[in-house]
């Protein structure tokens, strides 16, 4: 028997709401949809269960009142083994509001809202990722992307409990290298593989749990990938560099240098592969765990090793540069389980060894060595009636090595100490919200020639109302602080990786913004919704923007400081409009994102991603899961000057998901299909778009087997 909700009538009663709320609210902000933190791993989360309906959005969860203000996007289950990529920006690339920094195939940071580099923190379980990855956009992250069992996109106070911007938001990776749970086997292995035609990508991995003893459970893993040259649906090239690289060999040959001439014709007109864009790279390991009811103790070691080509900008000699990145990272982690005030306070501490070097034709060149540790301890309040919340403090200290040919950046070491709080009262249908974070920021170069300190004060306030069940109306308003990072402030000089020169300005004051986010979100078992805009004003922001001077070939691009605007909206929503007695259902969901962002008397940010809009088809059951989407980006014609403008593009993805066994199959086979049409597009948030499109079609099979 099939059953039809009737639920349009609210449907469209939900859509009216939102759009005279954003109507009321310029520049107004969003109170985000997903899952809870503490959502278990697959397609449900436990805490919404217990506090209301659920629906799944593209693989995230729009959960009922369980985060009222700002709760987090959360990849997890299928989803996440469905989008599994090597590269974390890439596998995220598809969630509203999050886009990729396409750098190249083998680095990818994500984007949310327009914002990038050290405005967007990537955090391993609440840690950062103690690599070089906001330094440049061609260092990639070293996160080991098989070996994680969820992911959060954050915004909201909730941010600021690891970071003191909270405009940007944060990326939160919870892994499984430190187990969390005692299983009930003594052996539980999970073993994951995945093969792509578009780069004859390989990404395979296995991990195992041991219980060694009641209260003790150990850890091993291992992962391994490599891809080819990644294939294109069409040039290389944008048309208008295209145009630029023939008119340069016409020069050329006018001039008698038929080689020049001959090389920079073939780059202009190559199609089929972008070059030099291969990778490679592994991982291995371990952790043990003791847990009682009491508590919890735990480590961890890793070993990560990547390597990966930078596709070239078009010029006579194009040369071959690659990036081999190796880092050793501890990870400890202690927490204690407490009857009182405190329900639990947690220790959280990392210590990274990093290191990449640029290689050029096989020859070491440049080298970056980056040690840091990072701590943190954390204590979560008990409910008392109304109230609950968490508080804590942080400290970090980096310290960054450069040598070889090209020393753009002086070493330096940054050291960052912060207090932070989060405070939640329930009063009725409504929810307060508020976060405060002090940081203290000081950098200094090696030697102490100069020495920057930067105290940063962030505070966020939130409101959500719930008039009727299923339905949330919030909003927060935002300060926040950042200290420009060692980068921003100092660097100078030309960067063969990035194929760009870059120029910073020691003379930089903190960064502070002011923003407001507000929206509306609906779920019942039928719908889920939400629609949310966000504003945010800078008074002194940060960005590169290239000048239009050229130096040896390379752009130049100069950090500057300048009022900006940053306007946004996001909506997403599913329905489900038939159900089968055996469990089947079929839905149809929809997305939109855009981002407007200007520099005040200037212009457009550099880097800013199109509107995007997404619908989709899907069908799901115990056994198998069928999807069908369209996403659609817009051309991007506000760029900045020197930019150039990217055209849009549209994408048809299908996938097909099969469980053998039934919903708690050990067994699961995906079938993908991205691009099918093999279009050719470009990121305009990619500052290497003109020479580094999208991936063409891609076919994809991933198997995983657990026991």
């Amino acid at each position: 028997m099939i059953t039809r909700p009737p639920r349009i009538a609210l449907l469209a009663c939900a859509s009216s709401l939102a759009t005279l709320t954003l109507l009321a609210m310029p520049g107004a902000a969003l109170a985000q949809s997903g899952a809870p933190d503490d959502a278990d791993s697959g397609k449900t989360s436990s805490h919404a269960q217990e506090s209301g309906p659920e629906i799944i959005v593209t693989g995230r969860v729009i959960s009922g009142n369980a985060d009222p203000i700002a709760a987090p996007v959360v990849l997890q289950g299928d989803s996440l083994t469905r989008n599994l990529k090597p590269q974390i920006g890439e596998m995220l690339a598809s969630l509203p509001g999050v886009s990729s920094s396409g750098f190249a195939p083998g680095v990818s940071r994500p984007i949310l809202r327009g914002f990038d580099g050290p405005r967007v923190q990537v955090l391993l379980d609440g840690i950062g990722a103690l690599d070089a990855s906001s330094v440049s956009a061609d260092h990639a992250v070293s996160l080991d992307t098989l070996n994680v069992e969820r992911v959060e996109v954050l915004h909201g106070p909730r941010v600021l409990l690891y970071a003191s911007d909270p405009a940007g938001g944060a990326v939160n990776a919870i892994d499984k290298r430190i187990p969390r749970r005692v299983p009930d086997q003594t052996i539980t292995v999970d073993v994951l593989a995945s093969y792509g035609t578009a780069a004859n990508l390989f990404n395979g991995g296995v991990a195992s749990d041991v219980k060694l003893a009641d209260r003790l459970v150990a850890h091993v893993d291992a992962s391994y990938f490599h891809s080819d040259n990644l294939k294109v649906g069409g040039h290389v090239l944008s048309p208008e560099l295209r145009a630029q690289t023939l008119a340069q060999a016409d020069d050329l040959l006018a001039a008698g240098d038929t080689a020049g001439a001959a090389s920079l014709t073939e780059q202009a007109n190559r199609t089929g592969s972008i070059p030099n864009s291969w990778t490679k790279g592994w991982s291995v390991g371990g952790g043990l765990a003791f847990i009682d009811e009491g508590g919890d103790i735990g480590i961890s070691v890793q070993r990560l090793s990547t390597d990966y080509g930078i596709p070239p900008r078009p010029s006579v000699d194009p040369g071959s540069t690659s990036i081999s990145l190796r880092q050793t990272r501890v990870d400890l982690r202690a927490g204690l389980n407490l009857d009182g005030f405190f329900k639990r306070v947690e220790f959280r501490g990392a210590f990274g060894d990093y290191e990449h070097a640029e290689m050029d034709g096989g020859t070491v060149g440049t080298q970056f060595h980056n040690k840091a540790v990072k701590v943190r301890l954390q204590a979560d309040q008990a409910r008392h009636g109304i109230w609950t919340g968490s508080s804590g403090v942080q400290y970090s200290t980096a310290r960054l090595d450069i040598s070889g040919d090209e020393l753009l950046l002086p070493d330096n070491q940054t050291d960052q100490f912060a207090v932070f709080t989060l405070q939640q009262i329930e009063v009725g249908q409504f929810d307060l919200e508020g976060a405060l974070r002090y940081e203290n920021t000081r950098i200094r170069t090696i030697p102490a020639a100069e020495r920057r300190n930067f105290s940063q004060y962030s505070a966020v306030a939130g409101l959500a109302w719930h008039p009727i069940d299923h339905l949330t109306f919030s909003v927060n308003y935002s300060h926040g602080e950042r200290a420009p990072s060692a980068e921003e402030l100092f660097v100078d000089g030309m960067h063969d990786a990035t194929q760009s020169y870059e120029r910073g300005d020691p003379s930089f004051t903190v960064e502070r913004s002011n923003g407001i986010e507000a929206g509306i979100r609906y779920n019942d078992a039928d719908f889920a919704g939400s629609v949310t805009a966000y504003g945010t004003n800078f008074a002194n922001f940060i960005t590169g923007v290239p000048t239009g001077e050229v130096i040896e070939d390379f752009p130049v691009y100069q950090y500057i400081q300048a009022p900006a605007r940053f306007r946004g909206v996001e909506a997403e929503g599913a329905l489900t409009f038939m159900r089968w007695d055996n469990g089947g259902s079929l839905k149809a969901d929809t997305g939109i994102d855009y981002t407007h962002a200007r520099l005040v008397n200037i212009g457009p940010v550099p880097r800013i991603p199109p509107l995007r809009l997404r619908g989709g088809l899907e069908f799901d059951s115990s056994s198998i899961d069928l999807r069908g989407e369209v996403e659609w980006n817009a051309s991007q014609n506000r760029v900045a000057d020197n930019e150039i403008p990217t055209s849009a593009f549209t994408l048809v993805n299908l996938s097909a998901t099969w469980r053998p066994m039934g919903e708690q199959s050990p067994v699961t086979l995906i079938l993908s299909a991205d691009n099918l049409l093999d279009v050719t597009g470009r990121l305009a948030a990619s500052e290497t778009r003109d020479f580094v499109p999208i991936a063409g079609r891609d076919v994809r099979l991933t198997a995983k087997l657990s026991f």
